[in-house]
């Protein structure tokens, strides 16, 4: 990366930083809103993007940071950061474990599989006591917005970092071979069973600590609110519109969508979800590479991108 580029993001992330002190609450619950869907669509990508592995399970890992920082709080009355290393390494571990066994399947086999862990987990944390079974959990509250919001911008800003290196290292490099052709990736040395797992572990990492700040912000939790396949799949489409498998793909992504979503349910009310759903579907037809791919290669190509994209995909 240039170092024009370098200083551009600078100032971006400085003035994004800065917004506590000059934004209203309203800007700043929004902002908090959009920083967590951006990571969590960060979170995807690694799994889902850059590996290919469409994973609808990561909404667990985002409700197991969730309970992570709850059952912390409240049951233990632990610091929330001890709850948050909690919800972490719960997170990070179950990832491990289950991806030794669903990792094996492809496509969508794998999708399949991982769309019943939502499910499934919600069941199990419903009738444990100590999560406070299936009414929930209510944390402290701490009303510092300002705190919470800066907490979710490191958050993205990490997790941003994490994959620009990832992008330009050799684990990458053998992620993107896996996406590209498993078998093919294996013959020429890539690890490709453990190279998905790490994937999968570090996709739950910050999907889980977004979890957990999520968790302490709100001040209530359930199963059936933190374990949401609804929040699965806006990651993903958030992933996909803005470009998965780049590195800021997700994030413009993110905030595109939610503006997006924010201005119909404020204008249009009712109709809000049926012309973000219509949003969606034009961008699924005419750039299924999303916004990233779209940005790079419009002004060579005219109109005539979006027509070939529909010849392309047969749609």
């Amino acid at each position: 990366m240039s170092v024009a580029r370098v200083l551009i993001a600078a100032a971006i992330v400085a003035l994004l930083a800065a917004l506590p002190w000059y934004g209203g609450p309203v800007l700043l619950q929004f902002g908090i809103a959009v920083l967590l869907m951006a990571t969590l669509a960060q979170g995807w990508n690694i799994i889902g993007g850059f590996t290919g592995y469409p994973s609808f399970g990561n909404s667990v890992f985002y409700g197991l940071g969730a309970y992570g920082v709850g059952i912390a709080m409240v049951q233990f009355q632990l610091p929330f950061w001890v709850g948050l290393l909690a919800g972490l390494a719960l997170g990070v571990v179950f990832a491990g474990v289950l991806g030794l066994a669903v990792l094996r399947l492809k496509g969508h086999y794998f999708a399949i599989c991982t769309l019943g862990l939502a499910f499934v987990m919600t069941a199990i944390v419903s009738n444990l006591q100590i999560a406070g079974s299936n009414i929930g959990l209510v944390l402290p509250l701490l009303k510092s917005e300002a705190l919470f919001y800066e907490l979710a911008l490191g958050l993205l800003v990490l997790a941003t970092l994490a994959v620009f290196r990832l992008a330009h290292s050799r684990f990458g490099l053998g992620l993107i071979a896996i996406r590209e052709n498993e078998e093919g990736a294996a013959v020429m040395g890539v690890n490709t069973t453990l190279y998905k797992i790490l994937a999968f572990m570090l996709s739950a990492a910050f999907t889980s600590l977004a979890g957990g700040i999520y968790a302490y912000y709100i001040t209530f939790i359930d199963p059936v609110g933190v374990f949401d396949i609804s929040l699965n799949v806006k990651m993903i489409i958030m992933a996909i519109f803005g470009g998965a498998g780049s590195v800021f793909g997700p994030v413009i992504g993110a905030l595109v969508l939610s503006a997006i979503a924010e201005v119909l349910a404020t204008r249009v009310t009712s109709l809000a979800s049926l012309f973000f759903g219509l949003v969606i579907v034009v961008a699924v037809v005419f750039m299924p590479r999303g916004l990233s791919h779209l940005s790079t290669h419009l002004r060579g190509a005219g109109w005539r991108y979006f027509r070939d994209n529909v010849r392309e995909h047969r749609l």
